[in-house]
C-alpha cells in the first residue's frame, strides 16, 4: 500500500550495523498452503549498545527465543515488517519461527511457488519476506540450510553451498546444505521441485573437480545443453583472463518459468529465468543463444565480482553489476565478434541509457538516494556502470587493469566493499591520477563532446569542448575526465602512420595502437596534428572509448569515407549511423535517398558478398541494417514520431529498390542448407541473409513477397530464420490478412508447448504496426497468455510500448491508455514488473506537446490509483516532478 510519506533512503545516512550475524541455521518445512521457517542466528554486537533491529515484509511471527528464552513484552516489539529485540547483549543466539504462504506470493520476491516448484528471489530485499533478518548487504554470514518437503512431489531440494546430508523420513525428504563462504542474505537461494537435470564436470586450474548441474522441469531439459557448454567455457575464460577459480564442490543452475529478472547469482545455486538458459534451434534465435551465453557468464562471473566481494550497501550496486557486465561483455566479445558486440552495446546504450540520463529519472551510477531499491536495477547502474569500468581498462591498459582487479579481489575477499575501494585498487596500479575520474560515479547525465575541426595546409587543429546538461538535483556539473581514443584517416582512404604525426596541445596525449588516447579534463582543449601536407580526417571516439554524445560537423562524403576505410570497426559503423540519421532527418523534405548513401550501400553489398571471415560478415550485416526507431527517437530532435516512422520505411524501400539486384544476390548467397549451428560463422551468414530479406520485402512486388516469405518460413530449420520471416509477414501490408493469420495459427499450433516460442508469437504481434489496441486486447484473452507470468507480460505489454512505435504513440492516446491500465492492475500483484512497464511513459518530455500531454495525463492517473506500491510510486512521482 502507498505510504503517506514513503521513506527516502540516503547514502549520506549509511551507518554500519550494530550487530553482526556470523552464522545462520535455517530450517524450511514446506507444506501445501504454508511453509514454516525456523532461523537460528548467531549474533554479536560491534557498535554502540542498543536493540537488534530485524527487517520483515508481511511476515507472520510464531515465536522468538533469545538464548533459549522467550523475551518479555517489554523486551521486543513486532509488526509484519519489523522485529526489534531490546535486550540481546553482546553475544546471543536468536531463534525465530515464521509462517509464510509461498503459493500466494505473486510478487515473486522471497520464497514463492512457480507452477509445480518452489523457488526464491532474494535480491534486493526478498529475504525479509522469508524471516526476520538484518536484510542488508553488509551483513555477511555462513548459512546452513535444511529443507524438508513431500518426497514424491519434491524429490529435488537445493540450497547454497555443498551438500551435507540427505534422507527420507515418513514420506518427507530432508536435505541439508552448507555454504562455507560468508554471504549477505540477498544471495540465499532455495529450490524444491520434481526436476530433471543434466550433469557434467569442470577441472579447475588447480586441479579440483567441480560437479556442474543444470536443473529444469522435465519438459525443458532437452534445451539445457548449450548453457552447459557456455558454463564450461566461461569458467575457463575467467581463470585465463581474470585469474578467478571456482571455490565450491558443485555449481548449479535452475531454470524457472516465473521469474521477475533474467537470472540471479546466488552462491553456488544460480536461479535463471528460462529465457536466459534454454536454447535449441527450434526454440531460440541467434540473439537468444547470445543472450544465454552472456547471462550464464554474467551470473557465473558474479561468484567473484559480487559474491566473494559484495557491495557494502545498495548505493554501491554498480560495484558488482557494472564490473560484471563489463566482464560478460568481454567474454562474449572473445567468443564472437568483438566489433559487433561493441556496436550492439552502444546501440543499447544510446537508445535506452542516454534517454534515461536525459530524463527525470536520471541518476549517477552510484545514486544518492532511493525509495524502492528495485527501481535502481537500471541501465545506468548496469550498462553505464560497465562503461566506467571499460574506461578504467582504457586508462590503465591491459596489464594495469588486470593488476588492479587482482588487487581488488585479494584486498576485499570476503568483504562488503564500495566503489571507492574499487577505484583505490585501480589507482594503486595506474600511472594516471583517477581523482577527477571518480566524478563519473557521482554525476548523472551524458557528457556532450563538441569537436570543431580546422584543416590548414600541413596541420589539423581540433578544438574539443565538453559540457553536461543539468539533471535532477544536479544543476551544474564539473568537467569529467574523458578518455577519447582517436586516429587519422587519409582523404584518399589510405592508412595514416601515427608515428609520423607530431601532436601538440594542452591535453595529455598517449600513443595507442594506430592512434592516440586523449585525456579530456578541462572544459576546452586544443590539439594540433602536423600532417606533413597530407589531407586527413579525424576518426573520433574509436571503440566508443567513453559514454558521451559526440558533436562534430562532417559532410556525407566524409562520413562515407570513414565508413569504408577507417581501421576501427566501431568507427566505421558509427560514421554510417551518423550518415543514416542525417538521411532520415532530411528524407521528409527530399523524398529520396542521397546518392552518397546509395553508392556506399552498393559498395558494402559488394564487400558482404566477398567477405570470408565471420568478423567481416557480422560487421557488414550490422552496417547494412538501418537504425530502428528507438535509436532514432534518441538521436533526432525535435522529434516527430510519424515523420521518423515514415522516413525509415521510405528509406528502406528506396535502398531496396535501387539496389535490388544486390539484395537478391546477397540473399541467395547467404541462405544455407547446412544444419543449424550457433557458431559465429553460421550466425553471420543468417544475419546477412535476413538483412537482405528485409530489403527485398520492402522492394519486391506483393506476390513475390508472399511467395518469398512463405518459402522462407516453411523451409527454415531454426527459429532465427523462421522468426525473421514471421516478423516480415506480420509487419508487411504486402501480405494478405488471411495469409498472415494462417501462418500465425500454424506457428502456434506447432510450438504451443514451448513457452518461450509462444512468448515470441506474442511479441512479434505486439510489435507489429498492423496490430491495434483492440488486437492487443484480443491477444490478452488468448488461452496462452498468463498475466501472472513475467515473460508473457514482457512479450505483450513491454514489446508493445517499446517496439510498436506507431500504435503506442497514436495521437489519440489509446496506446498510452492501454499501458497505464495494465500498470495499475499489475501494481497490485507484481509491483516490480508494474514499475518497469512505466519506462516508456516516463520519457514523455522528448515528444511533441500533444503526446507529452497525453503521456503525462496517464502518469497522473497512475499516481492517483489506490494502493500504489513504493515501486510504482517512486517512478511516477519523480517523472512528474522532474
Amino acid at each position: 500500500m502507498k505510504d503517506a510519506d514513503p521513506r527516502t533512503i540516503r547514502l549520506v545516512d549509511y551507518a554500519p550495523p550494530r550487530y553482526r550475524t556470523d552464522r545462520v541455521s535455517l530450517h524450511f518445512d514446506i507444506r501445501d498452503g504454508e511453509t514454516r521457517v525456523t532461523s537460528v542466528l548467531s549474533v554479536r554486537r560491534e557498535g554502540e549498545p542498543g536493540p537488534l533491529e530485524l527487517d520483515g515484509d508481511d511476515l507472520r511471527l510464531v515465536s522468538v527465543r533469545v538464548n533459549g528464552v522467550a523475551p518479555g513484552d517489554n523486551a521486543m516489539s513486532v509488526t509484519p515488517d519489523r522485529l526489534v529485540l531490546t535486550d540481546v547483549g553482546d553475544v546471543a543466539e536468536v531463534e525465530i519461527v515464521t509462517r509464510i504462504v509461498p503459493e500466494k506470493n505473486t510478487a515473486l520476491s522471497g520464497l514463492y511457488k512457480s507452477r509445480t516448484m518452489y523457488a526464491t528471489q532474494c535480491e534486493a530485499e526478498g529475504f525479509r519476506r522469508i524471516t526476520y533478518y538484518q536484510d542488508r548487504p553488509d551483513v555477511l554470514a555462513r548459512f546452513t540450510t535444511t529443507v524438508q518437503a513431500d518426497a514424491t512431489r519434491y524429490p529435488v531440494l537445493l540450497s547454497n553451498g555443498n551438500l551435507v546430508s540427505e534422507r527420507e523420513d515418513a514420506g518427507r525428504r530432508i536435505v541439508t546444505w552448507e555454504d562455507p563462504f560468508p554471504k549477505p542474505a540477498y544471495l540465499f537461494a532455495l529450490v524444491a521441485g520434481d526436476l530433471a537435470h543434466i550433469e557434467d564436470h569442470f577441472v579447475t586450474m588447480s586441479g579440483r573437480r567441480v560437479v556442474l548441474r543444470i536443473y529444469s522441469e522435465p519438459h525443458n531439459i532437452d534445451q539445457c545443453d548449450y548453457a552447459m557448454d557456455v558454463l564450461k567455457r566461461c569458467m575457463r575464460w575467467d581463470e585465463e583472463v581474470f585469474g578467478r577459480e571456482y571455490d565450491l564442490d558443485i555449481f548449479m543452475i535452475v531454470a524457472v518459468e516465473d521469474f521477475n529478472m533474467g537470472a540471479m547469482e546466488n552462491k553456488g545455486l544460480n536461479i535463471f529465468n528460462t529465457s536466459c538458459v534454454l536454447a535449441s534451434p527450434d526454440t531460440a534465435t541467434d540473439l537468444a543463444y547470445q543472450r544465454v551465453e552472456a547471462v550464464v557468464a554474467h551470473e557465473y562471473f558474479h561468484n567473484w565480482s559480487g559474491n566473494r566481494v559484495t557491495c557494502r550497501d545498495w548505493f554501491q550496486l554498480s560495484l558488482k553489476e557494472g564490473f560484471t557486465v563489463y566482464r560478460d561483455a568481454e567474454f562474449s566479445s572473445d567468443m564472437n565478434s568483438r566489433t559487433v558486440k561493441r556496436i550492439e552495446d552502444v546501440q543499447f546504450l544510446r537508445s535506452v541509457q542516454f534517454t534515461e540520463d536525459a530524463g527525470p529519472l536520471a541518476h549517477p551510477i552510484r545514486p544518492a538516494s532511493y525509495i524502492e531499491i528495485s527501481n535502481f536495477y537500471t541501465v545506468t547502474v548496469y550498462e553505464k556502470g560497465a562503461e566506467i569500468v571499460r574506461m578504467l581498462r582504457t586508462l590503465l591498459g591491459a596489464d594495469g587493469f588486470r593488476a588492479g582487479s587482482d588487487d581488488y579481489f585479494a584486498t576485499h575477499d570476503g568483504q562488503a566493499a564500495t566503489t571507492d575501494d574499487f577505484v583505490a585498487a585501480m589507482q594503486r596500479h595506474a600511472a594516471v591520477d583517477l581523482t577527477q575520474f571518480q566524478r563519473w560515479y557521482s554525476q548523472a547525465g551524458t557528457p556532450i563532446v563538441n569537436v570543431a575541426v580546422l584543416e590548414t595546409e600541413g596541420e589539423l587543429a581540433l578544438t574539443i569542448a565538453q559540457r553536461c546538461l543539468p539533471s535532477p538535483g544536479q544543476p551544474e556539473k564539473a568537467p569529467f575526465h574523458i578518455p577519447m581514443l582517436m586516429g587519422l584517416v587519409a582523404r584518399d582512404g589510405a592508412a595514416v602512420d601515427a608515428d609520423t604525426i607530431a601532436v601538440s596541445g594542452d591535453a595529455a596525449v598517449e600513443r595507442r595502437d594506430d592512434g592516440w588516447l586523449v585525456h579530456l579534463r578541462e572544459p576546452v582543449h586544443t590539439l594540433r596534428f602536423r600532417t606533413g601536407g597530407r589531407a586527413v580526417i579525424p576518426s573520433l571516439l574509436r571503440g566508443f572509448s567513453a559514454p558521451v554524445r559526440l558533436e562534430v560537423a562532417r559532410d556525407a562524403s566524409t562520413l562515407a569515407l570513414l565508413a569504408l576505410h577507417d581501421s576501427d570497426g566501431f568507427a566505421r559503423w558509427d560514421a554510417l549511423q551518423s550518415l543514416l540519421v542525417e538521411e532520415i532527418r532530411a528524407f521528409g523534405d527530399r523524398g529520396q535517398a542521397g546518392t552518397v548513401l546509395v553508392d556506399l550501400f552498393a559498395q558494402l553489398q559488394a564487400q558482404a558478398l566477398a567477405a570470408s571471415t565471420p568478423e567481416e560478415r557480422f560487421l557488414l550485416a550490422t552496417m547494412l541494417t538501418c537504425p530502428d526507431e528507438a535509436y532514432l527517437f534518441e538521436a533526432i530532435s525535435p522529434l516527430d514520431v510519424d515523420a521518423v516512422c515514415d522516413a525509415v520505411e521510405g528509406l528502406r524501400r528506396q535502398l531496396g529498390e535501387r539496389l535490388l539486384t544486390g539484395w537478391r544476390q546477397l540473399h541467395a548467397a547467404c541462405v544455407s542448407d547446412a544444419p543449424y549451428s550457433p557458431d559465429a560463422g553460421a550466425m553471420a551468414g543468417r544475419a546477412l541473409a535476413n538483412v537482405a530479406l528485409g530489403y527485398l520485402v520492402a522492394a519486391e512486388p506483393d506476390a513475390t513477397v508472399t511467395t518469398l516469405l512463405s518459402g522462407r518460413f516453411e523451409h527454415a530449420d531454426n527459429l532465427t530464420d523462421r522468426r525473421a520471416a514471421l516478423t516480415e509477414i506480420c509487419f508487411s501490408d504486402k501480405v494478405t490478412e488471411s495469409t498472415r493469420q494462417a501462418v500465425l495459427a500454424g506457428f502456434l499450433e506447432r510450438f504451443r508447448d514451448k513457452a518461450l516460442v509462444v512468448d515470441a508469437w506474442f511479441a512479434v504481434q505486439a510489435a507489429s504496426p498492423l496490430t491495434t489496441v483492440a488486437g492487443l486486447e484480443t491477444l490478452e484473452q488468448h488461452e496462452a497468455f498468463d498475466v501472472s507470468n513475467p515473460n508473457k507480460v514482457r512479450a505483450l505489454y513491454s514489446t508493445f510500448a517499446a517496439r510498436n512505435f506507431r500504435r503506442f504513440h497514436a495521437v489519440d492516446g489509446s496506446g498510452y491508455r492501454f499501458l497505464a491500465d495494465r500498470i495499475v492492475r499489475l501494481n497490485a500483484t507484481n509491483p516490480q514488473i508494474a514499475s518497469r512497464l512505466t519506462t516508456e511513459l516516463t520519457r514523455f518530455r522528448r515528444y511533441d506537446s500533444v503526446r507529452q500531454r497525453l503521456m503525462r495525463a496517464e502518469l497522473e492517473r497512475i499516481a492517483a490509483a489506490e494502493g500504489l506500491s513504493r515501486d510504482v510510486f517512486e517512478v511516477v512521482t519523480k517523472s512528474l516532478a522532474g
